[in-house]
């Protein structure tokens, strides 16, 4: 199966031995360096070749190439220096072209989960036992982190930066309780250590390569589609679109038994091109163009191919919000443009372009495996428009409150529901598929 790097944040790329935590950071060797350097000529090679647009929306990327390279030799540890690699991409501001660097011996845990909604930023998970359990709340509206705003914009930017390129020992908050009570906090970050990936051979019998399946393995679980059936509605949450054409066939002849779909995408980051293939064509009786691919040598137009009598023809209603994004956005737009069904929930991420992710390696003994984000296409709709930077727009608009955060309901999907026909509250809405915190 092909990935579709239609996925804003890679689930699984960049395998390989990287830092330890951040407080053990030193100073950067000169082997580091010239790693690092490295890194840096292999991003800019591929974004040479491989970018979408030649022009590179006016950016002389040769010219910054130079720069980052200079500012490569003042970096004073590797984390640094992978943070000037990262920074070059940057300054493209495209959702799918990032630097994925090696991975880390360690897993930087912040206890809490952070979400869009709306024009605001509120806290929305926080993991039990951890140190954001005791200093923050879901329905705590951040105000400031690190002393700046969280504005929609700059969020996915955000969670790249903290989550992969340069983790934080501690978190500064500025929030306010849906009461109304405004409070600063820091949160400190658990580390959890693990072995650096030095062996990807099997010449003594053993390698660190099943060390890398089973993290592999774990987090496609946790990616895992649920589902609820409740009389003549079945709720389907897709957390992202990276399942067999055999799971799709089966979970939509689980919802042809059905009046009403509701297809939860929130939250869905998106996924592999053939899975957002067979998902369009599950829900047509006729084949339908899924969008328009501008690429350096051309166009192409993607088309879905009707899965026939054995596609769905009941209601249809699709959740999204502010962490939909890419194949989820796509998939949502298609259905309004198509006016196959009803759109509900918070405006999309609005981070829709296609991509192809390029790996790399270097080191002998340690074997440090990283790669970069490279858009290949802009994704064009049939109604002649980009979702980049403007997101879906719901057909009902809905967002939960503070409040309900904090209490864990869902009116979103209670209301979802209320359109199938079917009476649920948004506490019991809220209980049909339970956040899991990965394990550490």
């Amino acid at each position: 199966m092909k990935i579709d790097a239609l996925v804003p944040i890679a689930i699984v790329i960049g395998l390989g031995a990287g830092l330890g935590a951040p407080a053990q950071e030193q100073k950067i060797q000169p082997n580091q360096r010239g790693q690092a350097e490295s890194m840096l000529s292999d991003v800019h090679a591929a974004l040479k070749k491989n970018y979408y647009d030649p022009a590179f929306h006016g950016v002389d990327v040769d010219a910054r190439y130079k720069v980052y390279e200079e500012r490569i030799k003042k970096a004073d540890t590797l984390g640094d220096a992978y943070r000037v690699v990262a920074a070059y991409l940057s300054g493209l501001d495209d959702s799918h072209t990032f630097f994925e660097p090696p991975r880390r011996s360690y897993i930087a845990d912040y206890g809490y989960r952070m979400q869009i909604i709306g024009d605001a930023c509120y806290i929305t998970e926080v993991r039990p036992g951890s140190d954001a359990a005791q200093k923050l709340h879901p329905g705590d509206q951040v105000l400031l982190l690190n002393g700046y705003s969280v504005i929609r914009k700059d969020i996915w930017q955000l969670d790249y930066y903290l989550h992969h390129i340069a983790p934080k020992p501690a978190t500064d908050f500025t929030v306010r309780s849906p009461s109304g009570e405004v409070r600063k906090v820091q949160v400190l970050t658990r580390y959890t250590q693990h072995k650096q990936i030095k062996d990807l051979t099997f010449d003594n019998g053993d390698s660190d390569f099943w060390n890398l399946v089973l993290d592999y393995e774990r987090e496609r679980r946790e990616l895992n589609p649920r589902f609820v059936e409740q009389d003549d509605v079945m709720f389907w949450r897709l957390p992202a679109f990276n399942i067999e054409d055999s799971a799709v066939d089966r979970l939509i002849h689980l919802a042809r038994r059905h009046k009403t779909l509701v297809l939860d995408l929130r939250g869905n980051p998106g996924g592999y091109v053939d899975t957002l293939a067979r998902m369009v064509g599950s829900f047509f009786d006729h084949d339908v163009k899924i969008a328009t691919r501008v690429r350096r040598k051309g166009e192409k137009q993607q088309i879905a191919k009707s899965r026939g009598k054995d596609a769905f023809t009941g209601d249809l209603i699709v959740l999204i919000d502010s962490g939909s994004a890419s194949a989820a956005e796509v998939f949502a737009r298609i259905i309004q443009l198509e006016h196959r069904g009803t759109v509900i929930g918070d405006r999309s991420s609005g981070s829709v372009m296609e991509s192809q992710f390029y790996p790399f390696k270097s080191g002998i003994d340690i074997i440090a495996l990283y790669g970069a984000s490279i858009t290949d296409a802009d994704v064009i709709m049939a109604d002649g428009k980009s979702l980049e930077k403007v997101g879906v727009t719901p057909d009902i608009p809905l967002l939960p409150t503070a409040a309900q955060l904090a209490a864990g309901h869902d009116p979103v999907l209670s209301r979802a529901a209320e359109l199938g026909g079917l009476k649920l509250n948004p506490e019991s809405a809220g209980k049909f598929f339970p956040f899991e915190w990965p394990p550490l």
